[in-house]
């Protein structure tokens, strides 16, 4: 199973977060279930091509 890191916090009554390889794109649930399903779908649409211009988090090594 493949598994992706997210961020995710609580703010009043909504959750919040983003991949961790995809900061630039939130998105929110009412619960940490449903925001766990809106970054799945997230997910799916930024890998898919249907988001344009995906910008992604990488790391460059320094020598």
């Amino acid at each position: 199973m493949e598994s992706i890191k997210y961020i995710y916090w609580q703010d009043q009554d909504h959750w919040l977060g983003y991949l961790q390889d995809y900061p630039d794109y939130w998105t929110q649930g009412e619960s940490l279930e449903d925001l766990q399903t809106h970054l799945r779908d997230l997910y799916l649409d930024l890998i898919s091509g249907k988001v344009p211009e995906v910008r992604k988090l990488a790391e460059l090594t320094l020598q």
